[in-house]
């Protein structure tokens, strides 16, 4: 098999999701490619776009979230969205790499893409089997406007989400987010302390704000301090991702705090997931997947206004996170449960139960079984 993967760097989970089904596949033997669209039309232009994306989160989540209320919006309306005809400008630039560069199946872990491929579609242009792959717990907007043979949903809970949105049933397939394998190997906290140079016997608090550094982290912080201090052996690790800013500020405010482990970015946040007690994040998609099939208590903070909020909303219900307010009384009251063992246990349960942990390797094998059908 021949795999694309087109993805696009507004958010990190997209591309995890992409680098997810790249291992599985790679394990498998098959060749893939995986590049960000936008770069074809000019190179480092992904990245300008993700970091656009990036500072407006960073700076103004509520205007991030006021731009998803219209595309909320235009669901609504009989006409296509702005998001589409921005896209369909790209559809020749795809064309000529893919002559050039044929496969046999396109995989997108996000919209913008799909937008792309279904112009070249609607165009007549002849294109590569596509599957859209959805990382939030909800169809956000714009999915309905594409037109991919197939649509990796989060879970059969939430197919009719997608199917109320006018997407086809029988073009679902229920895996679930994508994770690199890494995130549900077995969990030997030994062996993740000495990898990450940590204490074994400290107890880890893990505070992220996803790749882009989003999310109150700073008030988090500020409020767990007393926390902290009547907990004399636990440390707070906190990954500040690409928000540059963000980690200077808190270097200088809590660098000295020998309670306080600050990072930028890791490409070892199994390890890290392995070793903490407790997970403080934003509700992304990717981020809240992987510690349900790692197996980690989880605590969702503020979330970006969106897709996140729904993110949030299902894994409370069903019973994989407690979401917290801004108020701090919220978020120490959800520590305190879960130093409840017993608490802890039936939430990684209910992980478990609800999150399929082999989505990647399920879709690697529905790939190979219809490509080879249609061989």
């Amino acid at each position: 098999m021949d795999a694309l993967i087109l993805s696009c760097s507004t958010g990190g989970g997209h591309n995890a999701a992409g680098r997810a089904m790249q291992e599985a596949l790679e394990a498998r033997g098959h060749h893939v490619t995986m590049l960000d669209p936008y770069d074809l039309q000019s190179p480092g232009l992904g990245k300008k776009v993700g970091d656009a994306y990036v500072g407006m989160v960073q700076r103004a989540p509520r205007m991030f979230g006021c731009i998803y209320g219209l595309g909320q919006v235009y669901r609504r309306l009989p006409i296509r969205s702005p998001v589409y005809y921005v896209n369909e400008k790209m559809d020749s630039i795809l064309e000529d790499y893919l002559a050039n560069h044929p496969c046999d199946v396109i995989l997108m872990p996000h919209v913008f893409p799909a937008e792309i491929l279904t112009t070249m579609k609607r165009r007549g242009i002849q294109v590569p089997k596509t599957v859209f792959i959805a990382t939030d717990y909800t169809c956000i907007p714009f999915t309905e406007e594409t037109d991919c043979d197939y649509y990796v949903t989060p879970g059969a809970v939430l197919n009719e989400d997608f199917i109320s949105r006018g997407i086809p049933g029988e073009k679902l397939l229920p895996f679930g987010i994508p994770v690199k394998a890494a995130f549900r190997g077995p969990k030997d906290r030994s062996a993740a302390a000495k990898r990450l140079g940590l204490a074994e016997k400290k107890h880890y608090l893990l505070l992220a704000g996803g790749s882009i550094g989003a999310g109150k982290i700073r008030y988090t912080m500020e409020s767990l301090q007393e926390y902290l201090s009547a907990r004399p052996d636990t440390v707070l690790i906190t990954i500040c991702g690409r928000h540059q800013a963000l980690y200077l500020r808190l270097l200088k405010e809590f660098g000295e705090n020998p309670q306080i482990l600050l990072l930028k970015s890791t490409d070892q946040m199994a390890d890290y997931m392995t070793l903490c007690d407790v997970l403080l994040s934003k509700p992304g998609g990717l981020t809240s997947t992987e510690a349900a099939v790692r197996g980690i208590p989880l605590i969702h903070l503020s979330p970006i206004p969106g897709c996140e909020d729904r993110n949030a909303a299902f894994f409370q219900k069903e019973g994989m996170s407690i979401r917290v307010g801004t108020g701090k009384g919220q978020l120490l009251a959800a520590l305190k449960k879960l130093e409840d063992p017993q608490a802890a246990r039936e939430m990684m349960a209910r992980q478990r139960a609800v999150i399929n942990p082999r989505g990647a390797e399920d879709l690697a094998d529905f790939l190979e079984t219809w490509l080879q059908t249609r061989a």
